[in-house]
């Protein structure tokens, strides 16, 4: 009688697809994000395409760390990123994803993989003072 045994997932507390679908929310977002830096105008526009534009740089590092430690330690993943479309609030699309990453924490088991969520929202919270303040 053979015995098998189901192999464990490394770094993640749900399936591959499950953290794929939040890596996806995540890239969406990022792209959520360049649409408005190609839409903004008005008063502040300058200022806001130029935070964006910083926000992005850190943003898409952190993400880029985060997929790649996520598919050394588990494996490949299998992501999905959403329709994106242009916010219409940024302020609000900002705050309300800083609650997405910090639910999606709950994936991640490495105190690495940790630190990576947290320059993520370290660069959400940035740029939410740059739109807010810088004008």
């Amino acid at each position: 009688m053979s015995t098998t045994t189901l192999k464990k997932t490394e770094g993640i507390t749900a399936t591959t697809k499950e953290v794929g679908a939040f890596v996806g929310q995540v890239f969406g977002f990022n792209n959520s994000l360049k649409l408005y830096h190609w839409h903004v105008t008005g008063v502040a526009s300058y200022a806001q395409h130029i935070a964006i534009d910083q926000a992005l740089e850190d943003l898409s590092e952190a993400t880029d760390r985060l997929v790649e430690t996520t598919y050394a330690l588990a494996g490949d993943l299998t992501i999905v990123i959403p329709e994106t479309k242009t916010p219409g609030d940024l302020v609000k699309h900002i705050s309300a994803f800083y609650d997405v990453v910090e639910d999606g924490r709950k994936y991640f088991t490495e105190a690495f993989t940790q630190a990576i969520i947290d320059d993520y929202e370290e660069a959400l919270q940035q740029l939410l003072y740059r739109v807010k303040r810088l004008q």
